[in-house]
């Protein structure tokens, strides 16, 4: 009887062990919605922005921990207009905004019971500006979702990694911590109800010994356990891995390492995938980075992503005062008079198949085929008329230009190539869109 006990409690526990997320039908809705709006607004905000030397100043600096965390005394964002923030997300043709609610350096940019070093208690502002985000940016028909570190430079119950700054081990206890972390993203979840959580810094034990054990599943269980449609992401920099919901790539598209970030990261084929991308270098607003990003090449990045089935999340670094660069409002704009005619070329689009050519990208909808030009000169051309060249395996009803509509010339042929002649297409442009309408 003993023997035959404990072969039922190994297999229980064997099942347990290997039991595998099943996201919630509320969950799979969520997925399709995030992966509807193809661009969304990443910000870097916290006391950082007080230094204006991007997020990472307290530990490329090695700041005194005490004296960095008196800093909060002086960040008092008085022009902060969340109304206006949201508006001009929406008008970029945004769908989401994801906020930093605690970036490394372990500052809550929200009320929190959990610790005084919040912008509610530790700061002159008094306000709760993730609170009055959320509700502008929900206002406004967006989605927000908020970033949250799994590390804290100045916690002393966080074990230090590789990017720490603290010398005295004595009290690190990450089962402390963790208890501090989940309760936190419990107040996360119950308080303003993300529509996603996108975590960041678990490559902070990479180079440890022995594995480090972050509790992930753990984790990700008690998030879809108080609220199963909340989408997890983790930026670990490889593989998704179980109970995530969305696959994030840090600078680079799916599937490409320019940056070095993802070296040995698989591309999911079932999860919704996203590209974070700076509009200049730093994430954290920098006074002497003014190296921004032009709106051509930040739409190219858009329908470059799109292309790839993937969300671009692209980063503005707010200032201490309360404001967005203009620079970056200019860009919003600029994104913005692009969407109000391209949008249904990239929001609820997927990906063709077709591979980058020399002349641009493709994406698709149920009815249409987009052909984005976004290197016209790249075109087989005669001075007067260019030819457009595809593999296509299906039926057409018509070929046009997407902005004018009109109608353009194309050519099946029995080898399956489309073939579509384009009067000479401007070099100049941002992008041209050439739409084939589905049978």
């Amino acid at each position: 009887m003993k023997k035959l006990l404990m072969a039922v409690l190994l297999l229980a526990g064997s099942l347990t062990a290997s039991a595998q997320y099943v996201p919630s039908p509320e969950n799979l809705r969520a997925r399709e919605e995030f992966s509807r709006h193809r661009l969304g607004i990443f910000l870097h905000w916290g006391i950082y922005s007080t230094y204006a030397q991007g997020e990472w100043y307290l530990s490329t600096h090695q700041l005194d921990p005490d004296a960095y965390m008196d800093a909060a005394a002086g960040f008092c964002p008085s022009r902060f207009d969340a109304a206006a923030w949201a508006r001009a997300f929406r008008e970029s043709g945004a769908g989401y905004v994801t906020l930093t609610s605690r970036h490394h350096d372990g500052f809550s940019m929200f009320r929190t019971a959990q610790t005084p070093f919040n912008i509610v208690d530790a700061t002159p502002y008094g306000r709760d500006v993730l609170g009055e985000l959320t509700e502008a940016v929900k206002a406004e028909g967006l989605r927000m979702q908020y970033y949250y570190s799994l590390i804290d430079w100045l916690r002393p119950d966080y074990p230090k990694g590789h990017s720490g700054i603290r010398k005295d081990e004595s009290q690190a206890d990450y089962d402390h911590y963790f208890d501090f972390e989940k309760a936190q993203v419990k107040e996360l979840l119950e308080q303003y109800h993300p529509g996603a959580l996108w975590f960041d810094g678990s490559w902070d034990h990479e180079n440890d010994t022995e594995p480090f054990d972050w509790r992930l599943e753990e984790l990700y269980a008690f998030i879809h356990a108080i609220d199963p449609a909340c989408l997890v992401g983790n930026n670990h920099h490889q593989a998704a891995l179980e109970g995530e919901d969305f696959q994030m790539f840090e600078r680079d598209l799916p599937g490409e390492n320019t940056a070095g970030f993802s070296p040995n990261s698989v591309v999911s084929t079932t999860l919704p995938l996203e590209m974070c991308q700076t509009m200049n270098g730093a994430w954290g607003y920098s006074i002497q980075d003014q190296n921004y990003k032009s709106v051509k090449e930040l739409i190219h990045l858009l329908v470059r992503a799109a292309a790839k089935g993937s969300n671009l999340l692209v980063n503005i670094g707010p200032q201490a005062d309360g404001t967005l660069p203009a620079t970056a409002l200019d860009r919003l704009k600029g994104i913005g008079q692009w969407m109000k005619t391209y949008s249904g070329t990239v929001d609820g689009t997927t990906a063709t198949g077709l591979p980058e050519q020399p002349w641009g990208v493709s994406t698709r909808n149920a009815g249409s085929l987009f052909l984005h030009i976004l290197n016209a000169g790249a075109l087989p051309s005669n001075g007067k008329q260019a030819q457009l060249v595809i593999p296509f395996d299906g039926k057409i009803a018509a070929a046009r230009d997407y902005a004018s509509g009109a109608s353009l010339p194309w050519k099946l042929s029995k080898d399956g190539f489309l073939s579509v002649t384009l009067p000479r297409p401007d070099t100049e442009a941002i992008d041209t869109v050439i739409e084939i309408i589905l049978k």
